[in-house]
């Protein structure tokens, strides 16, 4: 809860914070291979802590309890790694039919789409998005898969030994994340301490807040989705709804590549059902708006403290300067950059403070016999 004599942030500390996002953003862009795992692992780490302190109140040490959920985070990510270079490698040919498979279904499921617009809507015949349906969908289906499916198998294994440090790194942010704060904060004047430990609490709480949102989101959209997709029919219904959950961290472009393959599954399974494919979509869209006006609230809510408007801003602004990276990351990283800012500013501009400052100053130099 905010203090009543908190200010709120005005226009120029808003530019600032936007600028300095966008800064962050395009250098984490150049260490994308370490933002990303750093950024699991501390999600991990907030998701571990609890466990952490129920360890120490069952009589283990600090150190001890980090050493036990880090090895055992350690061993189920090698595990998960080896397993999944292992399925990537023998099912790589059957994955490419498959996925031609599905693709196959959505191009039919789109030609039968624009052949009823055609039935239902005479004037749209003629029309050039109707008139440029593909002749040939097995040879666009077939062209895709073998285009793209390779690089993203390719990116995939690029990826998967990265995922090896989030264990080292959370096992990090266990054993000596109170240790570097204690050690930042008694770097500090004396006089700036109070406002300085309250600013390491509200980001600490800011980035708890996020990640732990963020995994509950996950869950409750896994949940509907793969409930609403189980009772159509669909296949693999759990699976399908776990990637459409993980696809929409990235905000707009995710849940669209989440909904796409939803659409694809459903389309193959019941290629002359066409309404169960709509089904789908209804669906999905039903769960996007559970999420903007309920789950988002009860769980994300308003930790990061930033205007609906502002977020949409910088989401463009994000997507410009790095990407789908910066769609991901640019949330988080601007709730913490504004948390950090306008602690500083309290900080900084608080007259009995620097009052405070230059008053332990003096008093050293008495201190010391200097004039």
């Amino acid at each position: 809860m905010k203090q009543r004599n908190e200010p709120e942030p005005g226009v120029f500390n808003w530019l600032v914070i936007m600028a300095a996002t966008c800064l962050l953003l395009y250098l984490f862009q150049k260490i994308l291979w370490l933002v990303i795992p750093a950024l699991l692992a501390l999600m991990v780490y907030y998701c571990l802590q609890p466990l952490a302190r129920a360890l120490m109140r069952a009589g283990l040490q600090h150190g001890t309890a980090a050493k036990v959920l880090a090895g055992i985070l350690a061993l189920a990510t090698a595990l998960a790694v080896l397993l999944a270079l292992a399925v990537v490698a023998s099912h790589a040919s059957s994955w490419q039919t498959m996925t031609g498979r599905y693709v196959q279904g959505g191009l039919d499921f789109l030609r039968k789409t624009e052949s009823w617009l055609g039935d239902k809507m005479p004037m749209l015949r003629n029309s050039a998005f109707l008139r440029s349906s593909p002749t040939n969908l097995n040879a666009m289906g077939e062209q895709f898969t073998d285009k793209y499916l390779g690089l993203a198998l390719m990116e995939m294994a690029h990826w998967l030994p990265s995922l090896l440090l989030i264990p080292y790194l959370a096992y990090f942010f266990l054993r000596d994340g109170n240790r570097l704060k204690k050690r930042l904060i008694r770097s500090v004047p004396n006089a700036y301490f109070e406002k300085t430990l309250l600013l390491f609490e509200r980001v600490d709480r800011s980035l708890q807040g996020f990640f732990i949102g963020l995994m509950k989101l996950t869950f409750l959209d896994t949940a509907c989705l793969g409930l609403g997709l189980w009772l159509l029919g669909i296949s693999f219904p759990l699976q399908l709804a776990f990637a459409a959950a993980v696809f929409s961290w990235v905000p707009y472009i995710g849940s669209a590549v989440g909904c796409v393959l939803v659409v694809l599954v459903a389309a193959t399974d019941f290629p002359n059902q066409p309404a169960i494919t709509y089904g789908c979509i209804v669906l999905f869209l039903l769960v996007r708006m559970l999420d903007d006006f309920m789950f988002m609230p009860m769980t994300i809510g308003r930790s990061l403290q930033i205007h609906p408007v502002l977020s949409v801003i910088m989401l463009f602004l994000g997507a410009a300067v790095a990407g789908a990276a910066g769609l991901l990351l640019v949330l988080p990283v601007m709730g913490v950059v504004a948390v950090i800012a306008g602690s500083l500013g309290q900080i900084l501009t608080d007259a009995r403070l620097r009052a405070r400052f230059r008053h332990a100053n003096q008093l050293k130099l008495r201190l010391a016999g200097l004039p």
